[in-house]
C-alpha cells in the first residue's frame, strides 16, 4: 500500500504493509544476488552495485502484477509468465523502474529467451535484470511468504473470473453504472464509488454509514470529488486511518475515463483486492464504450442544433422552441449565453494517462453541474469550447460562480484552467446569436485582463466593450505605444511606472490617494509625477491626455501588449 497525497488536507497515515506483503530492512541488491536466494544469477543489464536496495522479495505468477509491486521490490518470475504479458516487454520494464522495483530475476524456462525488447528496455533505464536456471530457493530468509503469495495470486485470478462473470451479466441486461456499483459493491464486500478520471462521482453504492464515512474522510475534497491529485492518479492501496482504499483506473480504448474506488471500514484491504477492483473496472469500462457510443451520436446533434441557432439559421422562433423541447431544453424564456473555454497552459503532458480531449472532460462536468441548478438548461460543445443556454433570472451570475466553482473544484486532480463569459439575457430565440457574440468577447476580453479562471459578464466589461469592437488591431496597438511612450515597453520599470500611472488616473490625479494606495511617501510620488509627465506630457492639466492616457493602459491590458 502507498500512502496517500493530498492537497489542502491532513494525509492520511502511511501504511504498513507487513500484513499484505512482508518487508525487511534495506539490503544491497548485491548481497541478494550473492545468497542462496536466488540459483546460479547471470547478470543481464544494470549496475549490482549501483542497484536500488531490497525491502521486499515478490514472485510474479500472472502477468498483471501491479497490484503487488512496491518500492525496493526484487520481483522474481519466468519467460513462461512474461510470454503472456498484454503489452511490450519494454513498457513492463518501465512501469517497474516508475514503481521504484529494485531488480527482475527471471527464470529461463526450457531455455527460452527473455521476451523481445526487455532487455534493451532494462539496459536503457540501468534497471538490474538477472535471469537464473532454477526456482528461487525455499529456504532463503529472503523467500519468506512467497508459496503463500503465489497461492493468493492463483486464487485471485478465480475470484477475478467470478466476478466478472457477475459483473457482466449485468452490463449484458442493458443495466448502467448504478447497477454496476452495486454489483461490485456487493462481490467485493464494500462502499463503492465510480468517478470521471478528476473525481467528479458518478455514482455510489454499498453501505450507506461506509458511505458517508467515506465523504468525511480525506480521500474526499470540500467539493464531494474523489482525489486523484495524488502520485499515479490516485490508483492503488491507501489507507486513511484505519479504514482503507483500492483504486483502479477505468479505461476504454486506451483512453482514462473514471475511477472505480473500494472502501473498506471493517477490514484491511490487500493487493488481491485491488487485482480485483482492477478486474472489475474493465467491465466498467464496457459501459463507458457503450454510453459513448450512444451520447456521441446523440451530441453530434445536439451540436449541429445550437450551431444553426447560434448562426441564426434556427428557422422560426416556435419551431426552434418546439425542436430544443425534443432534447430537454426550454428555450421558451429569456435566456442567457455561457461560454466555456479552456485555457491554453499545455494540457495532459507526454507523461500523463490518455483521456478525452480537455473541453470534452469539462463539458461532462458542466453538463452535471449546470442542470442540477437548470434541468431545462442546453449544454453542448462546439468544437473547442462549451456553449451553455440557461434560464435568466435575478442571481445569474450567482449561479454561473456557484457551477464554475463546483467544476473547478479544490484544486488538482487534472483539473484545467478554463475562462467564462457570460451575455445578456435573451428577449427571443432570435437574439441568441448577438447574444453568443457577446459571450465570446466576454470571455476573449475576460481572459486578457484577468488571466485564467476569468468569468466575465459582458457588461462588466466597460470601455473594454468597446475597444473589442474594433477589428484592426495594429491600430489599437499603436495608439497605446505612441500615447505611452517609454512606458509601453516590456521593462520590469516600465510596467512600474504603468501602475503608478494607473492609480495616478484612477484617483482623478489625488496624489495623497494614490500614495496611500501604491504605498508610496507623498514626496516620492509627487517625484514620479514629475517624471511621467516629462514622459507623456502635462496630463495632471489637460482631461484629454488623461483619457488617451487610460484608453492606452486598457489596450496594453486587452491585448496582453509586453504581458
Amino acid at each position: 500500500m502507498t500512502e496517500w497525497n493530498t492537497e489542502n488536507s491532513s494525509c492520511p497515515d502511511p501504511v504498513d504493509a507487513a500484513a499484505d506483503h512482508p518487508v525487511f530492512h534495506p539490503v544491497l541488491f548485491a548481497d541478494v544476488l550473492s545468497s542462496p536466494l536466488l540459483p546460479e544469477p547471470t547478470v543481464v543489464t544494470g549496475d549490482v552495485t549501483a542497484a536500488r536496495d531490497v525491502t521486499n522479495v515478490a514472485v510474479m505468477v500472472l502477468p498483471d502484477i501491479g497490484p503487488w509491486l512496491r518500492p525496493g521490490q526484487l520481483l522474481i518470475t519466468s519467460t513462461t509468465v512474461l510470454s503472456r504479458l498484454v503489452g511490450p516487454a519494454s513498457d513492463f520494464v518501465a512501469m517497474l523502474d516508475r514503481r521504484g522495483a529494485a531488480a527482475l530475476a527471471v527464470r529461463l524456462d526450457d531455455a527460452s529467451p527473455l521476451p523481445e525488447g526487455l532487455a534493451a528496455a532494462a539496459a536503457s533505464l540501468a534497471f538490474p535484470v538477472v535471469t537464473i536456471t532454477a526456482d528461487h530457493s525455499a529456504d532463503s530468509p529472503f523467500a519468506d511468504g512467497l508459496p503463500e503469495m503465489a497461492a493468493r495470486q492463483i486464487d485471485a485470478v478465480f475470484r477475478a473470473d467470478h466476478t466478472r462473470r457477475v459483473l457482466l451479466d449485468i452490463v449484458m441486461g442493458g443495466d448502467g453504472h448504478a447497477a454496476l456499483a452495486d454489483g461490485v459493491a456487493r462481490e467485493l464486500d464494500g462502499a463503492v464509488l465510480i468517478t470521471t478520471p478528476d473525481g467528479r462521482q458518478i455514482c455510489g453504492a454499498g453501505d450507506e454509514s461506509a458511505l458517508h464515512r467515506l465523504a468525511a474522510s480525506a480521500a474526499i475534497d470540500s467539493t464531494g470529488r474523489f482525489r486523484t491529485d495524488s502520485t499515479e492518479g490516485g490508483l492503488g492501496l491507501h489507507r486513511l486511518g484505519g479504514d482503507h482504499l483500492a483504486v483502479s483506473a477505468i479505461w476504454a480504448n486506451g483512453i482514462d475515463h473514471g475511477r472505480l474506488v473500494l472502501f473498506s471500514p471493517a477490514r484491511s484491504l490487500t493487493s488481491e483486492d485491488l487485482y480485483l477492483v482492477e478486474q472489475a473496472a474493465t467491465v466498467c469500462a464496457l459501459v463507458v464504450d457503450r454510453e459513448l457510443a450512444v451520447s456521441a451520436v446523440e451530441e453530434k446533434h445536439r451540436a449541429n442544433f445550437v450551431r444553426d441557432l447560434l448562426l441564426g439559421r434556427g428557422g422560426k422562433p416556435e419551431h426552434v422552441i418546439a425542436h430544443a423541447k425534443t432534447f430537454g431544453w426550454d428555450l421558451d424564456r429569456p435566456v442567457v449565453v455561457v461560454a466555456v473555454e479552456p485555457d491554453l497552459v499545455g494540457d495532459d503532458t507526454a507523461s500523463a494517462p490518455a483521456r478525452l480531449p480537455v473541453v470534452e472532460r469539462q463539458a461532462r462536468a458542466f453538463t452535471g453541474a449546470v442542470t442540477s441548478r437548470d434541468p431545462g438548461a442546453a449544454v453542448t460543445v462546439l468544437a473547442t469550447e462549451i456553449v451553455v443556454l440557461m434560464g435568466q433570472g435575478s442571481d445569474t451570475m450567482t449561479v454561473v460562480h456557484e457551477f464554475v466553482a463546483q467544476v473547478r473544484g479544490a484544486g488538482g486532480g487534472g483539473r484545467q484552467p478554463f475562462s467564462v463569459g457570460v451575455s445578456r439575457a435573451s428577449a427571443s430565440v432570435a437574439d441568441l446569436p448577438a447574444l453568443y457574440a457577446q459571450a465570446r468577447t466576454a470571455v476573449q476580453v475576460g481572459r486578457r485582463i484577468s488571466g485564467t479562471w476569468a468569468v466575465t459578464h459582458f457588461d462588466d466589461l466597460g470601455v473594454y466593450r468597446l475597444l473589442s469592437l474594433v477589428e484592426d488591431t495594429d491600430e489599437l496597438e499603436s495608439f497605446a505605444r505612441e500615447t505611452l511612450r517609454e512606458l509601453a515597453e516590456d521593462t520590469a520599470e516600465a510596467q512600474d511606472m504603468r501602475r503608478t500611472l494607473e492609480v495616478l488616473l484612477a484617483t482623478n490625479i489625488n496624489i495623497a490617494e494614490a500614495a496611500r494606495q501604491l504605498h508610496f511617501h507623498y514626496n516620492t510620488l509627487r517625484y514620479r509625477v514629475a517624471k511621467l509627465e516629462k514622459l507623456l506630457g502635462s496630463f495632471t492639466a489637460h482631461p484629454e491626455l488623461r483619457l488617451d492616457l487610460s484608453l492606452a493602459l486598457k489596450i496594453i491590458a486587452m491585448r496582453g501588449i509586453n504581458s
